[in-house]
């Protein structure tokens, strides 16, 4: 059974990756290993498979997230780059927040109602 994830797109706060992640057909993460142990260790658990969603914060205080591509993961390379098949390049579709404020978030249940509600095609 697949994981899901929801990652960001934003480099230092404002330089934004999303487009050229959709284009290239990839995602990555945006820190080095050893400034964000946590968060690399987060995604060396993404897999072929797994499915994925492109999320952006909406603002100081929001209290929802828009979810910008959906896709499915195809290969994780041994730069931990993410090769992901972007199903739904284009997205504005918003939702709550759940936590989801740093750049990658999961593994999240399938089964799980917010999951449905960020990944439904």
């Amino acid at each position: 059974m697949p994981n899901y994830w929801v990652v960001g797109a934003m480099w230092g706060g404002s330089d934004d990756q999303k487009d050229a992640f959709v284009r290239r057909g990839y995602w990555e993460l945006g820190w080095a290993d050893a400034d964000q142990p946590a968060q690399a260790a987060r995604r060396d658990q993404i897999a072929p498979g797994d499915r994925i969603a492109i999320k952006k914060m909406l603002g100081q205080g929001a209290t929802d997230i828009e979810i910008r591509a959906l896709g499915v993961v195809r290969e994780v390379d041994e730069a931990k780059r993410v090769y992901v098949d972007w199903l739904v390049p284009s997205l504005q579709r918003q939702v709550p927040i759940k936590g989801c404020m740093q750049s990658i978030h999961g593994p999240f249940a399938p089964d799980d109602p917010w999951t449905r509600e960020v990944f439904q095609l």
